[in-house]
């Protein structure tokens, strides 16, 4: 999380890397299995995919990859333990240009909220937020309404139940071999 008042979850600029295919190879791998050792990751890049590397080198690029923003690391919990909610919030234009900051830095960083983005539309922000009951959701909503309310004049939020996918197929990163 950046303390960037722009709304930005992280640098202006897209990650700067050039893919090899090892690079693509990894991110496939470390997506389908994420708590692949670096021991076993070279291991299955040399019978899967015919690379040769070491296991430091695989520790190395993988390293890199985090810090240069190629990909983030989050944790999740399970569905289970939380009750998700789709936050979209619509904006009050009067008071807009005094309270858009606040209300942008309540909302990322309150420890809820799981995913905060910006769209089209006349909801322009939305989030995926978790929380342990629908009463403590009722109660953010209520709190939030109080902080924030002149620049938001509606928030509608709806029940996410039935969690059918919720992890990042290895198949997505194929694409970057064609780029």
């Amino acid at each position: 999380m950046t303390d960037s008042t722009d709304g930005a979850s992280g640098d202006d600029d897209p990650p700067d890397w050039d893919f090899t295919e090892r690079d693509v190879a990894i991110l496939e791998e470390v997506a389908a299995n994420p708590g692949i050792s670096s021991r076993e990751l070279a291991g299955v890049l040399a019978d899967e995919y015919g690379i040769e590397v070491s296991h430091v080198t695989v520790s190395e690029t993988l390293r890199k990859m985090r810090e240069r923003g190629v990909f983030r690391d989050a944790i999740v919990p399970n569905e289970d333990y939380y009750v998700f909610g789709l936050f979209e919030f619509k904006f009050d234009p009067s008071n807009f240009a005094d309270e858009w900051r606040a209300a942008m830095a309540y909302i990322r960083d309150d420890p809820h909220t799981l995913l905060y983005f910006l769209s089209d539309g006349e909801y322009q922000w939305k989030s995926v937020m978790m929380f342990p009951t629908r009463e403590a959701e009722s109660k953010w909503i209520h709190e939030f309404y109080k902080a924030h309310g002149a620049v938001v004049s509606n928030l509608r939020n709806h029940v996410v139940h039935n969690v059918l996918k919720f992890r990042t197929d290895p198949e997505i990163f194929r694409s970057l071999r064609e780029e």
